[in-house]
């Protein structure tokens, strides 16, 4: 039996029909230290293997250790109130407040004993054993743990992914949205550079507004909101540190970029469609010709592709150059060709040396003030929302921060296309005047890397 599952709180639970019982795992506290109070007012449950689990992360130096000390931090603080083992009220100031409780024992007997060693399996046999002890209160199991959800499943026990951090990618905001229109609509547009629609827009969102009777004739815009209006682009198709936007979606992504009002822009697409590019386009055209910031600043999290290769030699700068290449490559790119000015014509260590450029890891960005900066940070789809949230409370007086990435190529094993900071961000920032987002869907990087994208 469970210990503390037949205490008061349990009992009040029985005579509410309508409160569950949820049973976390380990891996959504690690993911939201905070997960125990997003269930209003049902009751929850953590086994006791849950908080050692938690134990063996609070060490670490990395997100997850951050989290994990969290998490002991605030049931720290709910003992205070009571015991843990016989349950604590989440909200004292509730009537009907959810019961948090740590089960110190489980009956294994529930499942077969080839299944008891498993530490996931100790968590299944909670929750199989609180649906035993109440028959007629919903047991769910939390778990962010594909297996875990199935093998529960398998038991008749209901198990579902923790979803407060989720956002469907179906429904993901573009960024733009297009409408069919009648010609004079155009024609007014074109000779007056704005026009007022009765839409529900977001701010900073592209419109594109086709003839109804002419499919090919159109005409675009950003919408803005201090004029209530969809207004003609400030930077329409033009060219920066010799790149030219080579379809709409670029020229859109330029049109963030390039407009010091837009505080946060998004960019997020496949691989190939140019957002590390045009993002370090943008920052260079910033730093170095129109001076309106003082540096540009490179950062990526990171993640190895397949195996890694283990401590590597030197000076940290020497340590950071695999992470930091494909950086470099673009940066190489951009200031290598032989038709541009004397100023781009300076190799990008000149510029690092000068410190007009920075390259760097995340790894050591809390607690800093980053003022005046243009700061791309790179593969944002590997962060997590925590660690979204720490990079832009870094940003300073006139600091822009754009965050590029694909949610379909991940490596951090914590976040999923779903839940990851990027997608977090796009969501949440939809509504604010101070952000941008455009979703690049075209492959521009060659026709085999197009290709690629599409089909494998």
């Amino acid at each position: 039996m469970i210990l503390g599952a037949a205490t008061p709180p349990f009992t009040l639970a029985r005579e509410s029909q309508l409160k569950k019982i949820f049973v976390l795992d380990t891996n959504v506290l690690l993911t939201n230290p905070n997960a125990i109070f997003q269930f209003d007012d049902n009751d929850v449950v953590l086994p006791i293997c849950v908080i050692e689990e938690v134990d063996t992360f609070k060490k670490g130096l990395n997100e997850i250790g951050r989290s994990a000390r969290q998490v002991s931090r605030i049931l720290d603080e709910l003992r205070s109130r009571g015991s843990l083992s016989t349950g604590i009220k989440l909200f004292p100031d509730r009537e009907n407040s959810g019961i948090l409780t740590v089960c110190l024992e489980t009956d294994m007997n529930v499942i077969p004993a080839n299944l008891q060693r498993n530490p996931d399996n100790l968590i299944l046999a909670n929750a199989i054993s609180q649906q035993k002890l109440s028959p007629d209160i919903p047991v769910v199991l939390i778990t962010k743990d594909s297996n875990l959800r199935i093998k529960a499943d398998a038991f008749g026990i209901t198990a579902e992914d923790y979803k407060a951090d989720k956002v469907d990618l179906d429904d993901l905001y573009t960024g733009i949205a297009e409408f069919e229109v009648d010609s004079s609509v155009i024609e007014n547009f074109r000779l007056t550079g704005s026009i007022s629609l009765d839409l529900d827009l977001s701010p900073n969102q592209f419109v594109i507004l086709r003839d109804a009777a002419h499919y090919d004739s159109f005409c675009y815009g950003i919408f803005s909101t201090t004029r209530d209006a969809v207004v003609a682009l400030q930077n329409d198709k033009k060219p920066i540190w010799g790149i030219q936007p080579r379809n709409l979606e670029q020229v859109f992504a330029l049109e963030l970029l390039l407009n010091d009002d837009i505080k946060l822009v998004s960019l997020v697409g496949a691989a190939g469609t140019g957002k590390t590019l045009l993002a370090i386009a943008s920052g260079l055209q910033k730093t170095t010709e129109d001076a309106k910031y003082i540096k540009m600043l490179v950062s990526r999290p990171i993640f190895p592709l397949g195996k890694d290769v283990g401590y590597l030699p030197g000076t940290i700068e020497e340590k950071m150059n695999p992470w930091m290449q494909p950086i470099y490559d673009n940066l190489e790119f951009l200031l290598g060709g032989s038709k541009r000015s004397k100023s781009k014509s300076r190799s990008y260590e000149e510029l690092i040396a000068q410190g007009i450029i920075a390259v760097e890891p995340l790894t050591y960005i809390r607690g800093r003030s980053i003022p005046q900066q243009y700061f791309i940070v790179d593969e944002a789809q590997n962060l997590t929302p925590h660690e979204i949230k720490t990079i832009l409370t870094r940003a300073g007086e006139n600091t822009k921060i754009i965050l590029t990435g694909d949610p379909y190529q991940i490596d951090n094993p914590y976040v999923d296309a779903a839940s990851n900071g990027l997608t977090y961000i796009v969501d949440r920032f939809r509504k604010q005047a101070i952000a941008g987002h455009i979703t690049l869907v075209k492959g521009e990087r060659s026709p085999l890397a197009t290709i690629a994208a599409e089909i494998l």
